[in-house]
């Protein structure tokens, strides 16, 4: 495979037809653009595997997550990842600085110079969460992304993990994403399902109902 050669050696929508109450919420469109999920699953797989080879799954995690963490925390550096306008060898050029700065090493620096070599890095945070589902699923456990218009307190992160436990039946792993302009509640999403309580989300669908029905 290309791409696990790369970062071992170096650098329609349809229209909604239902929408319908689940317990926690309603069900609504997925957060994640299917498209950028078929890019970003050859990485993180491809990544995976190199970290399993080497036994340092727990250590890329960490790598990445330091690189999560910056995207939530840097809304410059979320729009920055994801703006067509600045050429590659300009992104190229930032991303390298940002390994030097984050002292990143071996196959984490590798897949984040593969990522913008290749163009890719509009995708870097559905790499990442792919990657996490992966670790997760290694170690036996349930990976869900959760997105608030705040970083969760460590008790709010150990309430959701105890109840989705409790609903699940495995332990959780929580991605945390921010989303300032999210109005009120939780975006929970296990797997494929999403579980919402996002006064946002709700007020989209009824936009789309309503546009159906027009």
């Amino acid at each position: 495979m290309k791409i696990r050669a790369g970062i071992a050696g170096g650098r329609s929508t349809g229209q909604v037809r239902r929408i319908f109450a689940i317990d926690w919420g309603i069900e609504a469109l997925s957060a994640q653009n299917s498209v950028l999920v078929t890019i970003a699953r050859p990485y993180a797989s491809a990544l995976f595997d190199l970290a399993s080879d080497a036994s340092d799954i727990a250590g890329v995690e960490k790598a990445l997550d330091s690189l999560l963490k910056l995207i939530n925390d840097s809304t410059d550096f979320a729009a920055f990842l994801k703006s067509p306008v600045i050429s590659g060898d300009d992104k190229t050029a930032v991303v390298e600085a940002l390994i030097k700065k984050a002292k990143l090493k071996g196959l984490s620096a590798n897949f984040l110079n593969l990522v913008a070599k290749n163009q890719r890095l509009f995708a870097l945070p559905q790499m990442i969460s792919q990657f996490k589902a992966l670790a997760a699923k290694d170690r036996g456990e349930v990976h869900a992304e959760v997105t608030s218009a705040q970083p969760l307190s460590k008790a709010h992160q150990d309430s959701l993990a105890k109840a989705l436990k409790e609903k699940i039946g495995k332990d959780v792993t929580l991605e945390q994403h921010v989303d300032a302009d999210l109005i009120g509640g939780l975006i929970v999403k296990v797997g494929s399902q999403m579980i919402d309580s996002s006064l946002k989300t709700k007020l989209t669908a009824m936009k789309i109902a309503m546009k159906e029905v027009g």
